[in-house]
């Protein structure tokens, strides 16, 4: 996360801590302005390397909208801007997103759980018309 979502992170770390589930926290640690492309590029080599063997990651920035855009230029991410749990749920079922980025400054703290259970716990549905569309959508990257 950025700065603007810092509290949002710690507390869905405390949550996904809650549920046993695994984190790796790329930062920020405070309050203090930073920019938040050099977080989502943190995150976004830990799953493309599978150095961490993290499949998905979680990026906060104040409306999630920056940190979704930067995410989505490394080669090898699906990065979605979730502010609901139908659109978490979406994300995987039809686009196997494996980040999701968030608002700190526009989701609050029940609803971001229920959005990060959704985003972690959906799975892809794997249909032909999904996998066409996700292999056009990926070969963009080499235009």
């Amino acid at each position: 996360c950025d700065y603007g979502g810092f509290h949002l992170k710690e507390h869905i770390k405390k949550y996904l801590t809650e549920k046993g589930i695994e984190i790796v926290d790329h930062g920020t640690y405070n309050e203090d302005s930073v920019d938040y492309p050099d977080f989502a590029e943190k995150l976004c080599k830990d799953i493309t390397s599978g150095e961490s063997g993290a499949e998905r990651g979680i990026l906060i920035c104040g409306t999630g909208i920056g940190i979704s855009i930067a995410c989505n230029k490394v080669k090898g991410i699906r990065c979605a801007l979730c502010n609901d749990t139908f659109s978490a749920r979406m994300s995987r079922e039809h686009n196997d997103a494996n980040v999701m980025a968030m608002g700190g400054r526009v989701i609050g703290f029940g609803p971001a759980g229920d959005i990060v259970r959704a985003f972690l716990t959906t799975d892809f549905s794997q249909g032909e018309r999904h996998m066409r569309r996700i292999e056009k959508m990926m070969a963009l990257e080499n235009k």
